[in-house]
C-alpha cells in the first residue's frame, strides 16, 4: 500500500509534465497541416492533434487528484480518478490509432499530389513565376521535384527551343544568382520534396502514437496503484456510484 501511494504520487507529477509535452505534439499536428493545407484537403487528419490537447488539458486535473489521493485517501477523490484515467485511455488509443493510419495513409496521398503539383506548373527557363504551391514547398523545404529534380524534366520535355532547366525555386538560398539552369547543379537542392514532407508528417505522427502509448502504460500502472488503495478502503455506500 505505500509503495502504491509513493507510485500514484510520482506519477502524478509526471502526468503535469507529460501534458506540456502532449499539447506540444497537437500544436505540431495542427499547425504543420495547416501550413501544408492545401495538400491535404481532408480537414479530419488534424482529428489526433486535437485528441492530444484534449488528452493534455485532461492530464492536469488527473495529475492533481494522484498527487492528493496519495496525501489523503478519499472515497470520492479515488472514484473520479478511476473516470478520468478511463477517460483518458480511451482519448490516447484513439489517438495513437489514428495517428498511426493517417501516416501511412498520406504518404500515398502525398505523392500522386505532388506530381499533379509538377505537371501543372506553369514555368519557362527565363520567366519563372515562383508563386506556386509547389514553388511554396520547395522554397520551405530547400528540395526540388517530388524524388528529385528529373521530375522537373519529364513534366517540361525540354528541347532546343525549350532548354532544360527547373523552377528557380529548386535554387538554394545560399545562391542568389540562380536561375535553375542544370548546367549549375551545385546550385540546386538534391532530395526530392516527397521524402522531406513525409518525414515531417510522420515525425508530427509517430511523436503522438509513441507518446500515446507510453501514457497509457503509466496511466495503467496509476490505475491499479489507485486500485490497490481503493481495496483497503472498502465501500461502506453505494452512492458514489
Amino acid at each position: 500500500r505505500s509503495f502504491a501511494r509513493s507510485l500514484l504520487r510520482y506519477l502524478g507529477f509526471i502526468f503535469w509534465g507529460t501534458a506540456a509535452a502532449q499539447a506540444f505534439g497537437g500544436v505540431l499536428v495542427i499547425l504543420m497541416l495547416k501550413n501544408y493545407g492545401y495538400l491535404f484537403q481532408e480537414s479530419y487528419l488534424s482529428l489526433p492533434g486535437w485528441l492530444a490537447l484534449a488528452t493534455a488539458l485532461i492530464l492536469l486535473p488527473t495529475g492533481v487528484l494522484a498527487v492528493s489521493i496519495s496525501v489523503k485517501c478519499s472515497r470520492n477523490q479515488q472514484g473520479t480518478l478511476m473516470y478520468l484515467l478511463l477517460l483518458l485511455l480511451c482519448l490516447e488509443v484513439s489517438s495513437a490509432t489514428l495517428a498511426r493510419s493517417y501516416c501511412l495513409m498520406t504518404a500515398s496521398q502525398l505523392e500522386s499530389v505532388m506530381g499533379y503539383l509538377v505537371h501543372q506548373h506553369n514555368w519557362t527557363c527565363s520567366q519563372d513565376p515562383g508563386n506556386s504551391a509547389v514553388d511554396v514547398i520547395q522554397r520551405k523545404l530547400q528540395c526540388c521535384g517530388v524524388h528529385n529534380y528529373t521530375d522537373w524534366l519529364k513534366a517540361s520535355s525540354p528541347s532546343w527551343h525549350h532548354p532544360a532547366c527547373v523552377p528557380e525555386s529548386c535554387c538554394k538560398e545560399k545562391h542568389s544568382h540562380c536561375r535553375g539552369d542544370l548546367g549549375q547543379g551545385e546550385q540546386l537542392s538534391e532530395e526530392g520534396c516527397l521524402k522531406k514532407l513525409e518525414g515531417q508528417l510522420c515525425f508530427a505522427m509517430l511523436y503522438i502514437f509513441w507518446f500515446c502509448t507510453v501514457l497509457i502504460i503509466l496511466e495503467l500502472l496509476a490505475g491499479v496503484s489507485n486500485g490497490i488503495l481503493m481495496r483497503h478502503q472498502p465501500f461502506h455506500e453505494l452512492r458514489i456510484l
